[in-house]
């Protein structure tokens, strides 16, 4: 243990004595209660226990403004984007409420921005030009079973016509040449034309394999006579011809049973100074629940998510091109669970820790590893501990990037599983042989842990529960400041809000830390009373914030090159130990693989610090980022917005 965390215990185990001391004489329990409160109220508020343990404040925004926040991203104007859409509201999602906010937390304003889909549960990154992207979202509520009342599923629609595509509209009806039960569809679906195979070494025509379609059918009628239990065959109803026989229907089990929730294409960029949201080429796939990372060429890819018939999108990943406003597929397809912690490396390819948010099966995509989008090779990664509690697991590259050293973070069981991992495990993928080892535990196996990078290069973790969603009131208020340089954890400060499912943390310019969201799964100990969603905003000021005047810096240019340099003003420069750039996050579903911080290389000279931006475009991804000095006690300056091309 490190001397500071020590102190650090010492001190907290003498405010517990001194509390139980003050108190003995007391009599009754309500004394007891109001007296613990108020001493304790009184320890966090002293300056002595803030500068060793940070401190935090809840920001509650007035009724009208507030939201269920799902998520949030630092936009360059030093403003956060809080974006609800539906909200994880059926009742606002029945009546298309979507919601959105821009809260300023500097001047402490907020406004409503008009939104223009259900953008709840979609994906974002941040772009070259400070834009945000968002793509996906939802078209439909999951019907849990029960509250299905008309069979229905997925129909999978043959083209065995080589000569052109077929596009069936929605309401097309399916009708089982075995069972007989007629079908419909929900939306359309353009079916591609079948495609001839040739032997490659004769020449000669082998056969054609048909074009498909993937749609979400129900039956006419309620009930459950309705269902079908084997695969049928489905005749389509309405063609003719060349089209009646080369089209036909293959689905399995159409039943009751629940229906998960619907992606849709939308995209859209954010524009952080009109502050609104500009529509773009939809994605060629529905995505509820995808994943955005930056690739080297600046194109964005898109992975993963739930499609628009509520189906795990078939390893069809797709990418955008800023420069076009263009999607298109990648070559070849994989497949992952949908929100996989996916991270550009410095040699170009993707680097998956194995974290993800949600659905997908057990055994598909679940392995950790690095991934070459353009070849679809995927070397696994040895040595992940608890890797079958993976799920709502938080990742982080930590500081400085170009170590490319990761942490991920506690992590759950797939699905509602009541398993949950006290572990967090390392990763040097700079190493000759790249294994996970494990790092310090947490004190409480952890779903849904919030981890931001500070600009001292520590790593602030808090939050998350012990079950799925809080269940069994299971919040940790707890927080804890890793350290990589000695590889351990000091406790600090306890929020005060409880955080789990749909909560996320953001870095804001000024060296705090805003926590948004959560959306217990009950209420209470019993799993008895229904939870409510926490829609107050919390901000943690870390330890270095208190007891020192902080550095300045200031001036400067607003972009700087790769490869170039800058020079800034700062007072007692000669104090100046690091230098951070750190890309603005972009945070949901314990997801935010935005986040890095790049160490730079600086000369001081008298008041002026000059710094220099490695070259490599892996490394420094095009964009705005917020530019940090940090002294040697860790210290660190507001930020100053730089652009890097």
């Amino acid at each position: 243990m490190s001397d500071r965390a020590g102190h650090r215990r010492a001190r907290r185990l003498a405010i517990g004595t001194a509390v139980v001391l003050a108190l003995a004489g007391m009599n009754g329990p309500w004394l007891y209660r109001v007296g613990t409160q108020k001493y304790h109220d009184y320890q966090i508020n002293r300056p002595e226990y803030k500068a060793d343990n940070g401190h935090w404040e809840i920001v509650e925004f007035p009724k009208e403004y507030r939201q269920n926040t799902i998520h949030a991203a630092l936009l360059r104007t030093g403003k956060v984007l809080l974006v609800a859409g539906s909200g994880n509201n059926q009742d606002n999602f029945d009546a298309k409420r979507f919601d959105t906010r821009i809260w300023d937390p500097v001047k402490g304003t907020i406004k409503k921005v008009p939104t223009p889909s259900d953008l709840f549960c979609t994906g974002h990154t941040q772009l070259a030009d400070g834009r945000l992207l968002i793509a996906g979202g939802t078209k439909r509520y999951e019907k849990l079973k029960g509250d299905v009342t008309k069979a229905g599923g997925l129909m999978i629609v043959h083209n065995e016509n080589p000569d052109r595509p077929i596009t069936l509209p929605a309401g097309t009806r399916f009708t089982g040449r075995e069972n007989g039960r007629t079908f419909v569809s929900k939306d359309p679906v353009l079916v591609p034309r079948a495609k001839k195979v040739f032997d490659q070494q004769t020449g000669r025509f082998l056969r054609n394999d048909p074009g498909l379609g993937r749609i979400y059918v129900e039956a006419q009628r309620s009930g459950s006579r309705y269902e079908t239990g084997t695969q049928d065959n489905y005749r389509v109803q309405g063609l003719t011809g060349v089209d009646a026989r080369n089209t036909y229907g293959i689905a399995q089990k159409l039943a009751l049973d629940k229906k998960d929730f619907q992606g849709i294409r939308d995209a859209f960029e954010f524009d952080p100074v009109a502050e609104r949201y500009i529509k773009v080429d939809p994605m060629k796939e529905a995505r509820w629940y995808p994943t955005l990372t930056t690739l080297s060429d600046g194109k964005i890819l898109s992975v993963s998510g739930l499609d628009d018939i509520g189906q795990l999108v078939p390893g069809k990943n797709e990418l955008f091109d800023p420069a076009t406003g263009k999607w298109t597929y990648t070559p070849k397809i994989r497949q992952f669970p949908t929100y996989p912690a996916l991270f550009l490396m410095q040699n170009g390819k993707i680097f998956y820790s194995g974290s993800n948010a949600g659905y997908g099966p057990d055994d598909v995509g679940r392995d950790p590893g690095v991934w070459d989008v353009d070849s679809n090779r995927f070397t696994k990664l040895p040595g992940l501990s608890d890797a079958d509690r993976m799920e709502t697991s938080g990742t982080v590259l930590l500081a400085p990037a170009q170590d490319e050293k990761y942490m991920v973070i506690g992590g759950g069981g797939v699905g509602e599983s009541k398993l949950s991992s006290k572990r967090t495990r390392i990763i040097d993928l700079k190493a000759a042989r790249p294994r996970f080892v494990d790092g310090p535990r947490l004190e409480k196996g952890t779903r849904y842990p919030q981890a931001s990078v500070l600009p001292d290069d520590s790593v602030l973790v808090s939050g998350g529960s012990e079950d799925y969603r809080g269940r069994g009131d299971s919040n940790i208020l707890q927080a804890r400041i890793y350290h990589p340089d000695t590889n351990r954890f000091d406790r600090v400060a306890d929020p005060l809000v409880g955080r789990n499912y749909h909560s996320g943390s953001i870095l804001l310019p000024d060296g705090r830390v805003m926590f948004f969201g959560s959306d217990s799964l009950y209420g209470d100990e019993a799993n008895t009373k229904p939870g409510k969603f926490e829609q107050r905003v919390e901000i943690y000021s870390p330890p270095y914030l208190y007891g020192r005047q902080r550095p300045s810096l200031s001036g400067g240019p607003r972009t700087v090159e790769r490869g170039g340099s800058g020079t800034f003003t700062s007072k007692g420069a000669s104090a100046i130990k690091k230098v951070r750039l750190v890309r603005p996050s972009a945070s949901t579903h314990v997801t935010d693989v935005d986040q890095r911080s790049v160490g730079l290389d600086f000369k001081v000279a008298g008041d002026k610090v000059t710094v220099t931006v490695p070259k490599n475009r892996n490394l420094v991804q095009a964009g705005w980022y917020m530019l940090f000095v940090v002294d040697g006690k860790g210290m660190p300056s507001k930020a100053q917005w730089v652009r890097v091309p």
